[in-house]
C-alpha cells in the first residue's frame, strides 16, 4: 500500500462475515498529517484569541478615538463579540459544503480567511491616520475571522475522527484541543513578552501589530499542510454513493432531521464552553476587578493552568477510548456541579497558592471536556450531515452561550452583588451537561455512525 492510500482489502475474517462492510485501515503517516493541520488550524484561532484579549487596552488607543479608555476599551471588544455574531452563519455556509465538496478543501478554505483577516488588522491605519475607516476595517476583519471561525472547528474534529482508528479516537482527537491551549499560550505570551521589553509609546505604535502579522506565515504553513491531506476516507465512501461524487443534503435535513443529536450537542458544547470560557477567558477579569488581585500574577496563574491542561490533555484523551466518553464527560460535569462553589472560595481567599489550586482544579475539571468532545461530538451524526449538523449545533452553541458567558456572569454580578455567581453559572451548565450525557451514546471504540469500521494500520504507534 502507498504512503497516499488510506484504505486496505478487508482481511479474510472480515470478508467471510455476511454483509459486514470491508474495514478501512487508515495509514499511520496520513494520520498524524491530519492531526497536524487540524490542531494547527484551532491553534492559530485561539492565538489570535490570546493576543487580542490581552493587547485590547492598546487596540482600544490604535483604532478608536482618544479621551475614554473604557470606551476604547468596550469598542474593542465589541469588536471582538462581533465575531460570535456571524459564527453561525459561518457554520450554515462551511458545513453543508464539507458535507457536500469535502472536508480537505473546506478546511483549507477556512484556513485562508481565517489568516488573512488575521494578517490584515496587522495592516490596519490607525484612527489618528484614516479616521473613522480604522474601527470599520477592524470590524470588518474580525467579522471575516469569525465566518471563517464558524466552519473550523467542527470540520477540525470531523476531519481527526473520521481518519482515526476507531481504538484511537479519542486519544487523537484530543491533539485538537492540544492545538487550542497551545495558540492561547503562545498568543498571550507573546503579548505579555513584548509589554514587559517595549515601552507603551512603541507598543501602541507599532509593536501590537507583530503579533497578527505573524498570523500570516503561520497561515501558509497551515495550508500547505491542509493541501497536502487527502479527503477522509468516510467522506471519499459516501461520495462514492452518489451519482456524481458530490453528496447533496438539505440544510433542513441536517437541523429537522437531526433534531434529536443536535439538541444533545447543544447541551455538551454549552457546558464545554460556559466552563472553558469561564475559565480561560473571564477569570483573569474576575481576579483583577472584582476581587482587586494583582493583574500579572493573575494572568501567569491562567498561563500556568493552560500548561498544565496541556500536559494531561493527551492522557485524557487516551483515557476515553478506554472507560468511554461518557465516563469521562460525566465525570466533568458531577465535578462542576461539586466543586466549582469550593473552588471559587479559594480562588477569592487571595493568596497565590489558594488562587492557583482553585483554578488548577477547575482545569483539570476541564480537561474532561476538552479531551472527550473532539471524538465524542462528530460520533453524534451519521457521515452525509456531520460536518454541517456538527457546524449548526456548535456554533450556536457557542454563539448564545459559550461567548456570553463574561458578559451574563458580570451583568448577574452587577445586579445581584453575589461574587459568587461564576460558581453557580457553572453549575447550571454542569447540569444540562450531564442531561445530554445521560441521554448520548457511548462511542468509544465503535465506528461512526455511517462509516465502515477503521482500524490502525501495521506500523501504527
Amino acid at each position: 500500500m502507498s504512503t497516499a492510500s488510506v484504505v486496505a482489502p478487508a482481511s479474510p475474517v472480515k470478508a467471510a462475515t455476511a454483509k459486514a462492510p470491508d474495514p478501512t485501515v487508515t495509514d499511520p503517516a496520513l494520520v498524524k498529517r491530519a492531526v497536524k493541520a487540524a490542531a494547527l488550524g484551532n491553534a492559530m484561532e485561539w492565538f489570535d484569541f490570546g493576543v487580542y484579549s490581552y493587547i485590547a487596552v492598546t487596540l482600544g488607543k490604535v483604532f478608536f478615538p482618544s479621551g475614554n479608555p473604557t470606551a476604547q476599551l468596550l469598542s474593542t471588544f465589541g469588536a471582538f463579540a462581533a465575531a460570535f455574531l456571524v459564527r453561525p452563519l459561518g457554520g450554515m455556509v462551511f458545513g453543508p459544503l464539507g458535507d457536500r465538496v469535502g472536508r480537505q478543501k473546506v478546511l483549507a478554505l477556512t484556513m485562508i480567511m481565517m489568516a488573512a483577516g488575521t494578517f490584515a488588522i496587522g495592516l490596519i491605519p490607525s484612527y489618528a491616520t484614516i479616521g473613522v475607516g480604522a474601527p470599520i476595517l477592524l470590524l470588518v476583519a474580525r467579522l471575516v475571522q469569525g465566518f471563517s471561525t464558524g466552519g473550523e472547528y467542527a470540520g477540525a474534529s470531523t476531519f481527526i475522527a473520521e481518519y482515526a482508528p476507531d481504538k484511537r479516537r479519542g486519544f487523537l482527537g484530543s491533539w485538537l484541543e492540544f492545538g487550542t491551549l497551545a495558540g492561547y499560550i503562545a498568543g498571550a505570551g507573546l503579548v505579555t513578552i513584548m509589554t514587559a521589553l517595549l515601552s507603551a509609546d512603541d507598543l501602541t505604535s507599532w509593536g501590537w501589530r507583530i503579533p497578527f502579522l505573524i498570523a500570516g506565515p503561520m497561515g501558509i504553513i497551515g495550508l500547505y499542510l491542509r493541501l497536502r491531506l487527502e479527503e477522509t476516507p468516510a467522506f471519499a465512501a459516501e461520495a462514492e454513493k452518489a451519482e456524481n461524487n458530490r453528496p447533496k443534503t438539505p440544510l433542513r435535513e441536517m437541523v429537522a432531521g437531526q433534531w434529536r443529536a443536535l439538541l444533545l450537542c447543544v447541551g455538551l458544547v454549552l457546558v464545554f464552553n460556559v466552563t472553558d470560557y469561564m475559565l480561560l477567558s473571564y477569570m483573569p477579569s474576575y481576579l483583577t476587578g472584582q476581587l482587586h488581585y494583582d493583574e500579572t500574577h493573575g494572568l501567569l496563574v491562567v498561563l500556568g493552568v493552560m500548561a498544565v491542561m496541556m500536559i494531561a490533555q493527551p492522557f485524557a484523551g487516551a483515557l476515553t477510548d478506554r472507560v468511554g466518553r461518557r465516563p469521562v464527560i460525566a465525570t466533568g460535569c458531577a465535578g462542576f456541579l461539586l466543586l466549582s462553589v469550593p473552588a471559587l472560595l479559594l480562588i477569592r481567599e487571595g493568596s497565590l497558592l489558594a488562587v492557583a489550586l482553585g483554578m488548577g482544579a477547575l482545569g483539570l475539571l476541564l480537561v474532561c471536556f476538552t479531551a472527550a468532545m473532539p471524538s465524542a461530538l462528530p460520533a453524534l451524526f451519521p457521515t452525509k450531515v456531520r460536518y454541517g449538523s456538527l457546524s449548526i449545533g456548535f456554533n450556536v452553541s457557542v454563539s448564545l452561550f459559550g461567548g456570553t458567558t463574561p458578559l451574563v456572569v458580570t451583568a448577574l454580578i452587577g445586579a445581584t452583588g453575589n461574587m459568587m455567581m461564576p460558581a453557580y453559572y457553572m453549575m447550571a451548565a454542569a447540569v444540562i451537561g450531564g442531561f445530554a450525557v445521560w441521554r448520548m451514546t457511548e462511542s468509544a471504540g465503535r465506528p461512526l455512525p455511517g462509516s465502515a469500521p477503521s482500524v490502525a494500520g501495521r506500523h501504527a504507534e
